[in-house]
């Protein structure tokens, strides 16, 4: 397949095509949407062993300077100042509204330097929404840098191998460290609902890197299809789909994101662009909300499908759907009217002109098994 000049590439493009990856146009970037085993075994594979994921179209950034993460909290939900060295939490990046303008992952590296991974699709507004709001402090965009992500079961038997420092990590921690000579920063961390491992690293290390986990067998590449099925079993959200500017983090079912000493009666309660609509969804709820359904019969339901009640009215959206490799069942996320949240519930989709049966159901779909010692 030859690489169309207006769309980028990772430094693993010649490794998916030479393992059969079906390259498609994600974020910018030329991606494996699949291998050759397909969707249904790349999912199933990392449920039982090691998936191996490249997420280097992922955004990586440093903010770095005196008074950093007060600075930060000016515009993520979160106690920044709380975190460990080495630690990391999920964020938000709230727009003024109380909508989500993006989702990251923050790790503090020091004192007065966090790096942040971002969404793809986001990376270039995220910089400007940085440089805008931040001004004083140092932001780098890491443009050489790589990202793997190792998830699954067997994932630790490999990292224990070659760098025994990371696996000792517990979930939501990370580590500078060398792997086979090559520096990387490993965070336990992922988005498949799994114990895992992302590894960053700079780009010229980054074939050798991915030459050390692809000699164990248990190791296979992983395209994005599955990387979907998996964060859908796993309840995690997809910005742009599940959440985007016109949602609040609580309308999303991210409550927990909301630091305690960030809401009302906290140590230093509000202060982020938007709180004064997020604290209030907070106190007094929200008319819709993200859930979780399973889905009777074999057939998905897609995102954009309405949700209808008993009486045919329409009570909300599909904003995610697939099949569930572990479940063997279709699974979907989507918001509906807040009186029908309760698990339990049963509501219909609209699928071309066909009611599909459907239960709200409790999120993870399928239990996560992230490592917390």
């Amino acid at each position: 397949m030859s690489k169309a000049p207006d769309v980028k590439h990772t430094k693993f493009y010649d490794y998916h095509v030479e393992a059969g990856g079906k390259m498609v146009p994600f974020a910018g970037y030329l991606m494996p949407v699949q291998y050759a085993g397909g969707i249904m075994q790349e999912h199933l594979h990392t449920r039982d062993k090691a998936g191996l994921f490249d997420v280097s179209h992922m955004g990586q950034v440093v903010v770095d300077g005196e008074g950093a993460a007060a600075a930060l909290e000016r515009l993520v939900p979160v106690d920044l100042e709380a975190l460990a060295i080495g630690q990391q939490t999920y964020a938000t990046f709230t727009s003024e509204t109380g909508g989500i303008l993006d989702d990251l992952i923050i790790t503090r590296w020091s004192e007065h330097c966090f790096f942040l991974v971002v969404n793809a699709a986001c990376k270039e507004q995220d910089i400007k929404h940085l440089r805008k709001h931040l001004g004083d402090l140092e932001i780098t965009y890491l443009s050489g840098q790589s990202l793997l992500a190792l998830q699954g079961p067997k994932a630790k038997d490999i990292i224990g191998e070659l760098t025994p420092a990371a696996n000792d990590l517990l979930f939501m921690n990370g580590c500078h460290t060398t792997i086979g000579g090559i520096e990387c920063y490993v965070t336990r961390s992922g988005y498949t609902g799994e114990d895992g491992f992302e590894i960053s690293l700079k780009d010229e290390n980054a074939l050798a890197l991915a030459d050390q986990l692809l000699a164990y067998d248990d190791v296979q590449w992983i395209g994005l299809g599955a990387r979907d099925s998996l964060r859908l079993e796993a309840g995690l959200c997809l910005y742009g789909h599940d959440m985007n500017v016109s949602k609040s983090p609580i309308e999303a079912g991210l409550n927990w994101s909301v630091s305690r000493s960030r809401r009302e009666g906290g140590s230093k309660p509000g202060g982020f662009l938007g709180s004064d609509q997020i604290l209030k969804h907070l106190a007094d709820g929200v008319a819709k909300k993200r859930v979780g359904f399973l889905i009777e019969g074999r057939a998905p339901v897609r995102e954009g499908a309405e949700i209808v009640d008993s009486q045919g009215n329409i009570v909300g959206v599909i904003t995610s759907g697939g099949f569930g490799p572990t479940l063997q069942i279709p699974i979907a996320m989507g918001y509906v009217d807040a009186e029908f949240c309760a698990e339990g519930t049963t509501l219909d989709a609209l699928v071309r002109g066909k009611n599909r049966p459907m239960t709200v159901v409790k999120m993870p779909m399928v239990p996560q098994r992230y490592f917390r010692g």
